[in-house]
């Protein structure tokens, strides 16, 4: 069986999609050595976001953590495209979750596992990352979710 990430994606059933364009004054990612920084990605699909507002409220759980899941994916076309394709992502290192949660939310850390569980599934046990799951009070275009990772590079 074919271990590469690529492989894992696509018996997934997933492909990555067109890198999001920059809603502002950023590049979606940068490769310094052999890493691969993302800048925070949306969970944008087909050119619309899949799920606004506070999560608690507008936006429930299990919503957000799809949503999760789609920022995710685009983090990882991101960091294929600036790296030169997905299988020169070897390890996953750190996943940093925003949640822009209604008052007296608290299950970042089950919506940003939206985000950390598609990673663990294209890149196995390279695939396990650090992570920080945060509740914020406003996202870019009002966005339920945003997602950063940081990404080893094959040498």
């Amino acid at each position: 069986m074919d271990e590469r990430p690529s492989a894992r994606l696509q018996r997934m059933g997933l492909s990555l999609p067109a890198v999001p364009a920059p809603v502002a004054a950023y590049v979606p990612a940068v490769v310094a050595g052999n890493w691969c920084y993302t800048s925070g990605q949306l969970p944008f699909a087909d050119g619309r976001l899949t799920a606004v507002g506070r999560v608690g409220a507008e936006v429930p759980l299990a919503e957000a953590y799809r949503a999760a899941r789609q920022a995710a994916l685009n983090a990882l076309a991101a960091a294929a495209a600036a790296a030169g394709g997905l299988d020169r992502l070897v390890r996953v290192i750190k996943v940093t979750g925003f949640v822009q949660a209604a008052p007296g939310f608290t299950a970042e850390a089950q919506v940003v596992n939206g985000a950390s569980e598609l990673l663990g599934e294209v890149f196995g046990e390279a695939g396990r990352h650090a992570r920080s799951a945060v509740g914020v009070l406003a996202l870019p275009l009002n966005a339920a979710v945003e997602i950063e990772c940081l990404f080893q590079v094959q040498a």
